[in-house]
């Protein structure tokens, strides 16, 4: 299949367009190539003969002379929820109006379309009722897990909007013009091809911490770490959509909560010791007690309708997902030392 990945030179976009080449896909990228770090995982892409197109996603006429693609794959995104508060007009024209420009293209060349969205689209408060005792994270239990049904209708950051509104414009192109869709809402991520940057994902910004003695903080409910959440490991989910692909005209118009749930999850405590153990390296922390109003104590995902839909399970545990980070932050590390300004 002809597949179009946008976002294709970012992490997540990037690892799906090696594994889909690997499945014999005709692959194509978008990137605007705005970070420095997405030019190192351009070099891999032009290894394996993907064309990334340079523009900008809420460039319509420009997306508009591509060619007629199968499958759009849109990851496209500005995904930090702090920067997201920051930066409005950014966040809304790259995760919103970027994503309706795809949903044109799509319905101009009846392509299917494949959204990754995000576990933020549920709702802040929803979320903390689940822990009562916020200032006491220490003995949280998993009571529950955060499924397709859980609340999503009230605040859940700027970021969070962004998903859910475009999660919804899918919906109603699918309705008015019978678009197939799959929707993917996806909690914390991590793996290769991660920069270790807070913006990119607080595993691999622990690992790549530790790996160079540098300082970390724990920031909010008391500066104490007691935060949870589950990761999937970027492996996972390549495999969940390769899946999803092979299944597409049986299988469309749904949405899944896609997490590394009881597979592998942690506290930010339990990170620091598995990251310790992995690179040999202690360091110290500083606590911020202040919480941020985006701030969640605990997120674990309920795996249970895709994990029923398509056999598909989680393999890999937050200490695989470290392991496999630090391994590829050695074999990068002089290119990222000049990307970061270490």
């Amino acid at each position: 299949m002809k597949i179009l990945v946008t976002g294709g030179c970012g992490f997540v976009g990037a690892n799906l367009c090696l594994s889909l080449k690997k499945n014999g896909h005709k692959i194509f990228s978008i990137d605007n190539l705005s970070r420095k770090s997405s030019y190192l995982n351009l070099k891999s892409l032009r290894k394996n003969n993907i064309k990334n197109y340079k523009f900008d996603i809420c460039n319509y006429k420009k997306l508009l002379k591509l060619r007629k693609f199968d499958i759009i794959i849109d990851c496209c995104a500005e995904a930090a929820v702090e920067v997201s508060k920051k930066d409005l007009d950014r966040v809304i024209n790259t995760n919103l109006i970027g994503t309706f420009n795809i949903l044109k293209k799509a319905k101009k060349d009846n392509s299917k379309i494949i959204f990754i969205s995000s576990s933020r689209v549920n709702s802040i408060e929803e979320i903390n009722n689940l822990v009562k005792n916020r200032k006491n994270l220490k003995n949280l239990r998993l009571k529950k897990k955060i499924n397709e049904k859980f609340d999503t209708l009230k605040p859940k950051s700027i970021y969070g909007f962004t998903k859910f509104a475009s999660e919804l414009l899918i919906e109603e192109f699918s309705y008015a013009y019978n678009l197939k869709y799959l929707i993917n809402r996806c909690g914390v991520l991590s793996g290769p091809m991660q920069f270790g940057k807070q913006d990119q994902g607080f595993v691999s910004l622990w690992t790549w911490h530790h790996y160079l003695k540098k300082d970390l903080v724990y920031i909010g409910y008391g500066g104490n770490g007691n935060q949870v959440r589950d990761v999937l490991h970027i492996d996972d989910l390549t495999d969940l959509i390769n899946m999803q692909i092979k299944m597409f005209n049986h299988i469309f118009n749904k949405k899944f909560c896609v997490g590394g749930s009881t597979k592998s999850f942690t506290s930010l405590n339990n990170l620091t010791k598995i990251c310790t153990k992995v690179t040999g390296n202690k360091i110290k922390f500083s606590k911020q007690k202040k919480t941020s109003i985006y701030d969640i104590p605990y997120f674990v995902t309920d795996n249970y309708l895709v994990k029923k839909t398509y056999q598909w399970a989680p393999k890999k545990s937050i200490l695989d997902i470290v392991k496999d980070n630090y391994k590829w932050l050695i074999n990068n590390k002089i290119q990222l030392l000049k990307i970061q300004r270490y």
